[in-house]
């Protein structure tokens, strides 16, 4: 599932900035996840402790500073 999700805004004929014509927004893995089913895989504690949680489902990436 993506995580990332592309929306066009509207550009109106008398923006003064020059427009941005798609923008990206990420939407959190816990929003589709109604509960925590039984038996879901975990990391193992090294892994977990370095990405900020248990289950690679609610694993969720910040992205990159973009130049």
């Amino acid at each position: 599932m993506n995580q990332f999700r592309v929306y066009c805004p509207f550009i109106g004929p008398f923006d003064p900035c020059p427009p941005i014509r798609e923008k990206v927004y990420s939407t959190p893995p816990n929003l589709f996840l109604g509960f925590q089913p039984p038996g879901l895989p975990q990391f193992n504690a090294h892994e977990a402790l370095k990405l900020g949680t248990l289950w690679p489902a609610l694993y969720s990436p910040y992205p990159g500073k973009q130049t």
